[in-house]
């Protein structure tokens, strides 16, 4: 009877074995399968953070920078006809392509975008002197199209094709207004503008201004 007890203790001992065996295996699969997923979870969530990072850095420390704008009427009997909006990038701002920058502007009633067409060999001028409005850029720009004239570029970083600003660099936006520009109309006297200049990336620039009361120049700076 002894052997017996004896024998049943021994092999419910081999099952307890085993048993706790199976147990710890099962424990080492489920913490490798858990390490695994929190492994990729943490590498998806520190590469999305450094994406996130980056990317709001590009946003808040790079953009256009309107610093002056100009409009002229034809004559002392008309409107403003043309907008001379005279842009440089922010400080630490990496290279900004015009090809990719857009003008949105509203005189309340009408709102327009204006682009950058770099077929027109008219539209851009690199050698700028004198009269700013005496130039052949202000010509055949319609409600859709600005104009780019180089006031300042030390490294040669803009052309027709490529107009690329970058540190130090400065440009003027031309715009014209009137039955064929942007408004469809030249800009009257007591009338509020507001828009942005907007890169591809980064901080638009703001454009915003009241025309005066009467014009009694031909060139009047609104901003």
């Amino acid at each position: 009877m002894r052997d017996i007890v004896k024998k049943l203790k021994e092999a419910d001992v081999g099952s307890i074995g085993i048993g706790a065996m199976i147990v710890f295996i099962a424990m080492v699969l489920v913490a490798g399968i858990a390490a695994s997923v929190l492994i990729q979870t943490s590498t998806r969530l520190e590469s999305q953070a450094m994406a996130s990072g980056s990317e709001t850095i590009e946003e808040v420390a790079s953009g256009i920078a309107v610093f002056d704008i100009v409009g002229s009427i034809v004559s002392a009997s008309s409107d403003i006809r043309y907008l001379a909006i005279t842009v440089r990038p922010r400080a630490g701002s990496p290279d900004i392509d015009l090809n990719h920058t857009g003008i949105l502007f509203s005189d309340g009633t009408d709102k327009c975008l204006l682009r950058y067409d770099y077929a027109a060999a008219a539209h851009y001028q690199d050698d700028v002197t004198g009269d700013l409005f005496a130039t052949d850029t202000w010509n055949d720009l319609t409600d859709e199209e600005f104009g780019i004239l180089i006031l300042e570029d030390a490294d040669d970083s803009l052309s027709q094709f490529t107009p690329v600003i970058n540190k130090g660099d400065k440009v003027v936006l031309s715009v014209q207004c009137g039955v064929t520009g942007a408004f469809a109309a030249n800009i009257p006297e007591r009338t509020d503008v507001f828009g942005r200049v907007i890169p591809e990336v980064g901080s638009p620039g703001m454009i915003t201004f009241t025309t005066p009361a009467s014009y009694n120049d031909i060139l009047m700076d609104l901003q």
